[in-house]
């Protein structure tokens, strides 16, 4: 049974790495012509103003995890079940939200966009606009978020996969588009990118309404639901604007001290790290159903299995598409981009550190979510996740470089993670000493060997090499550490014997 479990798991990571690879490659082109065509100022602006709207969106993040957390534990539970009361009180509920998202967006954020931002004076009119189309997409993304929660709970991911490369499509569209009409382009660019969000939002809504009986609509109101589900959110709803603030609220600090061009930058190294992120991600999706239904199982121990090996493989995974690009960032960002904007080149290495160190923490997030029980968590880790601002604020006043702020967030990051391993261990019993010895201290171990193994190979061998045959060297001693110091004996024996079956029978296709 547990094999069958693994295997699915398995199976929908590899659509969704399908699914990665095919917006990845889009994105890393997308963004070159993007860049290019509207140039460093209005790429800036609109990475700005974009985020500024997301941020806006506190509430539906929020009440996003709500949503995924509440469907996936009522499918995955044992007895009655009430999924479609609650996928109804879902879209409901995120109805209302995207309407006050408008409201506050066109009263204070509006406000915000035209007195508070480095804006050059020619351009604010076109930035205003950037903020209606970002609004309205958002608004669309909200009014998605239960579907999108739905098909995740069935572990349909195959469905993403299918959509991705419709996504894709049109987002090449959105290129060639831009370069043959003389409107403004920047204007043009915000429109654009809300007819892709519709058509996509439209997609994902007739599949559920095809699939899933419980995703019909209907109007219905379950006020003891709504308190357990406000009561969660409203918690949830601390982490995430800590989780905003940091993200989003640097980037208009950034604005505020340094204008558009630094924006740009950073928006530029968020691109990077968002693509490897992606592969973690997409581990993650795959894993976090399962996380979900085994608490709701009550199966401790496979949840405590999936937490360890969910953080571990994160680690390997980022850490291995990681190391070429960290040691040759400024050669892959002019190959990429062509004109590379200043500070970019730092912000790309610190914040791929960054990612590095939360990617371990993700299947912890989604167990204290599981959970239920997140008072806590939420007030613990999002203090130390919101004090990004105001200290990246702090530095920045005594004149610090504007990649200092990556610094603050590293510290921060490290600090949460410490945070999330005290509080599961009272939360779920959470095995601390066994997820140190196999997350932290492989992952510490593989870390050390491969930084010692490339100073060596930089004083010996790396002198004449190009960039693909230097990453190919690096890259396959960084998968040897793996293989010797990342897994246990059983793992090993397990992969190599699952290389073995896989062989024979090719070896038996072939005679």
């Amino acid at each position: 049974m547990e094999s069958n479990k693994y295997k699915r798991i398995a199976k929908n990571a590899g659509m969704l790495y399908f699914r990665m690879l095919l917006t990845m490659a889009v994105a890393l082109y997308t963004s070159r012509v993007i860049l290019q065509t509207l140039g460093v100022e209005d790429f800036g602006i609109y990475n700005v103003v974009a985020g500024f709207v997301i941020m806006l969106g506190f509430l539906n993040s929020a009440m996003s995890s709500a949503t995924q957390r509440f469907l996936t534990f009522e499918i995955g539970k044992i007895g009655d079940k009430d999924i479609r009361g609650i996928f109804s009180m879902s879209l409901n509920i995120h109805v209302l939200i995207a309407l006050f998202v408008f409201l506050l967006g066109e009263t204070v954020g509006l406000w915000f966009v035209r007195t508070q931002l480095t804006i050059p004076i020619d351009r604010i009119i076109a930035a205003q606009w950037v903020f209606h189309l970002s609004l309205l997409s958002f608004m669309v993304t909200i009014i998605s978020v239960p579907y999108n929660a739905l098909i995740i709970a069935h572990e349909k991911m195959k469905v993403f996969a299918w959509v991705s490369i419709l996504d894709v499509l049109l987002k090449l569209i959105i290129v060639f588009v831009l370069s043959w009409f003389g409107f403004d382009k920047l204007i043009l660019y915000g429109f654009l990118s809300f007819i892709v969000v519709l058509i996509i939002a439209l997609v994902y809504r007739v599949y559920c309404k095809s699939n899933f009986v419980e995703s019909k609509f209907r109007l219905y109101w379950d006020k003891n639901l709504f308190e357990v589900m406000l009561s969660y959110t409203g918690w949830n709803l601390f982490g995430n604007i800590a989780s905003v603030m940091s993200g989003q609220g640097v980037n208009i600090l950034l604005n505020i001290f340094f204008g558009p061009s630094v924006n740009a930058a950073r928006a530029i190294a968020m691109q990077v790290s968002n693509a490897l992120n992606k592969f973690v991600q997409s581990l993650q999706v795959a894993i976090n159903p399962q996380i979900i239904k085994s608490y709701a199982s009550q199966d401790m121990a496979y949840m405590h299995q999936l937490v360890c090996y969910g953080a571990k493989y994160n680690f390997f995974l980022l850490f291995f598409l990681s190391v070429p690009i960290l040691i040759n960032t400024d050669f892959v960002l002019n190959m990429w981009l062509g004109s590379v904007p200043e500070y970019t080149s730092i912000f790309v290495k610190l914040i791929i550190v960054n990612i590095i160190i939360d990617c371990i923490s993700a299947p912890l997030m989604t167990a204290a979510q599981a959970t239920g029980k997140i008072k806590l968590y939420q007030s613990v880790v999002g203090g130390f996740l919101l004090l990004n601002l105001p200290l990246s604020y702090l530095v920045l006043s005594f004149g610090s470089k504007p990649y200092v702020v990556v610094y603050v967030s590293i510290i921060m990051s490290i600090l949460a993670l410490i945070a999330r391993l005290i509080i599961l261990k009272k939360l779920m019993f959470l095995p601390v000493a066994e997820y140190l010895k196999e997350v932290l201290g492989r992952s510490i171990v593989i870390s050390s060997v491969v930084v010692l193994l490339y100073y060596w190979l930089l004083v010996y061998i790396f002198h004449d090499f190009s960039f693909w045959l230097e990453s190919i060297i690096i890259s396959f001693f960084v998968l040897i550490a793996v293989v010797l110091f990342g897994f246990s004996r059983f793992e090993r024996n397990a992969i190599f014997n699952k290389i073995r079956v896989m062989s024979e029978r090719f070896s038996h296709k072939n005679i």
